[in-house]
């Protein structure tokens, strides 16, 4: 029997602390004061028995008992939001909304392609797409304000919660401008990767640790010129109006590539290659909608590497 006591401000306040990781920005977006979060995370506590947050520093962090019930808590918002949701669209004709998560990575490689396949059908669902990076996407997604994510795969600490469904690999290049003085292969690409500015994952990205264990290993310790951003707007003007080295996902500037507009410089780097694909609460149940925009992904997946393989056959 559900605790009569377990009110759904409680339940809404929770889900925005651990999101937010703050009690002072929880109370901005929820529009309440400070003292009233306060509060409900206290009354919350008192019916758990247990404490769901506690003092890291100057900040808060959730608790192992709090990370628990974050997931049945993101999935009780998400279920009542589809409820009110279904209510609204039986009564406007409307079909379930379906809100997607997409990496830069599959943002340009994929998702188009999917998404025209996915209108063919006729659904009447409205679709969302959220760009970000890995982490933020996740968090979303474990709360309930997205269905599905589309990206790498994530570390293990991080999959608690979460179904994967791989898609296909990929893995990082160093993208430069067409015509770059380091495209003919004849000078060393690390002898000379501090002469020009370089662009990186940002820390938090899913990428970057992929590409720190890349350059450490070819004796890059660090790099002093680099700006670190996940924009890929950003980094395709950039990089096409400079000298400069974008090390990012191959799916991000694989038109670019192909189109010639870009160029990779002649490095392997198959060893920062790791999956991408599908990625959901493993509580989760998908609407049919859903279930059609997951199989145009894996079409579109599909028919991407058919033509990256005829092109590099």
């Amino acid at each position: 029997m559900i605790d009569a006591r377990v009110k759904f401000r409680h339940l809404q306040t929770f889900v925005e602390v651990a999101r937010q990781k703050s009690v002072v920005k929880a109370a901005e977006l929820l529009h309440v004061t400070q003292p009233a979060v306060t509060k409900t995370i206290r009354e919350l506590e008192k019916v758990l028995g247990v404490a769901v947050f506690e003092r890291e520093g100057r900040g808060i962090k959730i608790t192992r008992y709090g990370e628990v019930f974050l997931r049945h808590a993101g999935a009780a918002l998400t279920a009542l939001r589809q409820g009110l949701d279904s209510v609204s669209q039986e009564r406007s004709g409307e079909g379930p909304p379906i809100r997607v998560g997409a990496l830069p990575t599959v943002s340009t490689r994929i998702m188009p392609r999917a998404i025209a396949l996915f209108l063919t059908e006729k659904t009447g669902a409205r679709i969302k797409i959220v760009t970000g990076e890995n982490a933020v996407l996740l968090e979303q997604l474990r709360v309930g304000d997205l269905d599905l994510v589309v990206g790498r795969l994530a570390a293990p600490d991080k999959m608690t919660g979460f179904s994967f469904e791989h898609l296909y690999s990929e893995q990082v290049v160093f993208a430069v401008r067409a015509g770059h003085p380091l495209i003919s292969g004849r000078q060393s690409l690390f002898a000379h990767l501090s002469d020009y500015p370089v662009l990186m994952p940002t820390r938090a990205s899913i990428i970057r640790p992929f590409v720190e264990h890349f350059l450490i290993a070819n004796g890059i310790a660090g790099l002093t010129n680099q700006i670190e951003t996940v924009s890929d707007s950003f980094g395709r003007a950039f990089v096409r109006s400079s000298d400069a080295i974008w090390i990012i996902s191959a799916g991000v500037v694989a038109t670019d590539i192909a189109d010639g507009v870009l160029a990779a410089l002649p490095v392997d780097t198959s060893e920062t290659r790791g999956p991408v694909g599908l990625t959901m609460r493993t509580d989760a149940i998908p609407s049919l909608p859903l279930s059609i925009l997951m199989q145009t992904l894996r079409e579109a997946a599909g028919t991407a590497m058919a033509a990256e393989a005829k092109r590099t056959a």
